[in-house]
């Protein structure tokens, strides 16, 4: 199951699967503003990327939501991982869709200062942190939309990493919406 557009230089592809079996330079982390690691996708990359990642988080100490940091890969196949931390939904009166927007745009810039080519994003904020699935898509597809604009070229694939039909049809349907839009 995937889906793929060019646009200003760059593929962004579609696809379910497990970001932690990922082989590109850098890996998103949904996490949390402690960056001790927890559930879900947090959990799975910290399991996966061994001890290194928790030891690198831990000299970092805290990352705000909307914000980004960067450690290395440890294990994984990536060299490094964005670790960016979303808003928890309260029901969208508390700028839960610009922290969102910042999440993402703030990993494209971490991403692109390191020199980073090739990047896998998971559905940042839509699991414990309850973001609706149609507007996390529709926001996080429309900001790399906005990066790329400013940024043509910056990357030569960036990959959201979905991890279901339900999560992977929401994101499909805002990939036309978003890169279609005039």
């Amino acid at each position: 199951m995937e889906s793929t557009i060019i646009f200003s230089g760059t593929k962004i592809l579609l696809k379910k699967g497990d970001i932690t079996k990922e082989e590109v330079d850098a890996i998103v982390n949904a996490a949390n503003s402690r960056l001790l690691g927890g559930g879900g996708v947090d959990g799975a990359i910290h399991r996966a990327a061994g001890p290194s990642l928790l030891a690198e988080c831990k000299k970092i100490g805290w990352c705000e939501p909307g914000d980004a940091v960067v450690t290395g890969g440890g294990n994984l196949k990536a060299k490094y991982v964005i670790h960016t931390v979303g808003p928890i939904w309260k029901g969208g009166h508390l700028r839960e869709t610009t922290v969102l927007e910042n999440a993402y745009w703030n990993s494209l810039k971490r991403a692109k200062d390191k020199g980073v080519k090739t990047i896998s994003f998971p559905a940042v904020s839509t699991g414990a942190y309850g973001f609706p699935i149609d507007l996390a898509a529709k926001t996080s597809l429309c900001t790399v939309k906005r990066f790329l604009e400013k940024y043509p070229s910056s990357f030569e694939e960036i990959r959201f990493v979905l991890f279901s039909n339900k999560v992977f049809d929401a994101f499909e349907k805002a990939l036309k919406m978003c890169f279609t839009a005039k």
